[in-house]
């Protein structure tokens, strides 16, 4: 499992490690946005909450998980992004991963700084013809406002704003942070900088897991 505040990089270092040992990335992010993109009325709930930066429901998306870790290919391993997001979302998982006989081997958790985060969030911009994704400073597109790939008009989504994203960290702040000590008192917790360069966090990330990581594909 990866824990840490939007921005933190989680969703790109579960997709890496996910690629090298060939096990899946469960992420809830990804699971919501598939449901609002439905537009079906669980999609339109779960929106109402998205874009005002407000967490989604636990009933809502433990279905979603719960739906997931039916699926045959979780039960090699896998990675957990973005969920659980707060104490009782992380007791009603373990109570679902009992029932699949499946077990949480070790919670990271990837340390940012609140400013840092504003800084990556808020900068963000997508393509809204094909969902590229940019960044004003990082990663900018060769002709501001213009998707390099298709010609589209870039966009800031509205959970990017910079208001939206000081109250998801403020949420986090409010609701998150306690699985740290929740996963701390399990003896499964370990703590990781989040700050550098991708390769560099994930190779804090290989060492924290040592022992109880897949091998590599």
């Amino acid at each position: 499992m990866l824990l840490g505040p939007p921005g933190a990089g989680k969703g790109t270092q579960a997709r890496a490690l996910a690629a090298l040992w060939g096990i899946p990335q469960v992420a809830s992010g990804d699971l919501l946005r598939a449901v609002v993109r439905e537009d079906s009325e669980l999609g339109r709930e779960a929106a109402s909450y998205m874009d005002r930066g407000q967490l989604v429901p636990d009933e809502l998306v433990l279905k979603l998980i719960a739906e997931r870790l039916k699926d045959k290919d979780v039960h090699k391993g896998f990675i957990l992004d973005g969920f659980p997001r707060n104490v009782s979302q992380a007791e009603a998982l373990a109570k679902g991963l009992d029932r699949f006989g499946l077990k949480l081997d070790k919670a990271v958790a990837v340390i940012v700084p609140d400013e840092e985060i504003v800084k990556r969030i808020s900068g963000r911009r997508t393509c809204a013809k094909c969902n590229a994704m940019y960044h004003v400073a990082f990663e900018p597109p060769a002709k501001p406002g213009i998707c390099d790939k298709c010609g589209g008009q870039l966009y800031q989504r509205e959970d990017d704003a910079e208001d939206t994203v000081r109250e998801r960290l403020k949420v986090y702040a409010e609701t998150t942070r306690p699985l740290l000590d929740h996963y701390r008192r399990l003896g499964l917790l370990e703590q990781i900088d989040g700050v550098g360069r991708t390769d560099e966090v994930e190779k804090r990330i290989l060492s924290a897991v040592n022992g109880v990581a897949p091998p590599p594909k």
